[in-house]
């Protein structure tokens, strides 16, 4: 952080000096100005209605789709590597990478993040914002742990359930549980702690579910590739 405290010093992108002190008052003035907007939407809609956030369903459920799309066919590389490495036309190649996708999966993940996880974090991202609007050290610090500690294992433990769900396998959810939760919740601090820290840091309430999205491609793929064991 020293570098960014001093005046003189330069700000990312080579943008010119930054005063940290100036970039976090603006970021404050930005985030009580959205609030306001997002309050006085509540109040001319009646105070307790809900809208479904259909743009971050739809953002969460495409990236959900792509992060699968490319484990599944990761996956069916390696099985058939030997066969799809010799010459081939590029359409028959296509053609045998797509013969067995298995597309009940893929709508799986693409439910899952159209009706969960888009939803849900945008509402945890407002929630956050809206306990703590100032754009201290302190609050960022706190919006990072939370992150980890309530949003991470919330989403390991639908998702996996979601998944035995549709596979009507649920009772064996508690042994999925016991063999990759932890290992998956291990590796996703390493991932979004400071993937975490540029969504609270630098990107506005209203992108935070895209860039959390476009992140989660890797982690839908690590994810995908974990299920499917």
């Amino acid at each position: 952080m020293g570098s960014l405290a001093g005046g003189g010093k330069w700000g990312p992108f080579g943008m010119g000096p930054l005063n940290f002190h100036e970039f976090i008052s603006n970021r404050s003035r930005r985030i009580s100005r959205e609030s306001k907007r997002s309050s006085n939407s509540v109040d001319t809609t009646g105070g307790t209605s809900y809208r479904f956030p259909v743009k971050q369903a739809v953002t969460a459920a495409s990236l959900a789709l792509t992060g699968d799309t490319i484990a599944q066919l990761i996956q069916r590389w390696a099985n058939h590597k030997e066969t799809l490495s010799a010459p081939h036309h590029p359409k028959d190649v296509i053609a045998t990478l797509l013969s067995e996708h298995d597309w009940l999966r893929a709508l799986r993940l693409t439910t899952y993040g159209f009706l969960l996880y888009g939803p849900g974090s945008y509402a945890w991202y407002h929630f956050l914002d809206r306990s703590m609007p100032k754009q201290t050290f302190e609050n960022l610090s706190a919006k990072v742990i939370l992150n980890q500690i309530v949003l991470g294992p919330t989403v390991i433990a639908v998702i996996f359930a979601w998944n035995y769900l549709w596979q009507g396998k649920l009772s064996e959810l508690p042994n999925k549980y016991q063999k990759d939760a932890l290992p998956t919740l291990l590796f996703g601090f390493r991932f979004w702690i400071p993937v975490s820290v540029l969504n609270f840091w630098l990107v506005p309430l209203q992108a935070r579910v895209a860039f959390m999205s476009t992140a989660s491609i890797f982690w839908n793929f690590y994810l995908s590739s974990t299920m499917s064991k």
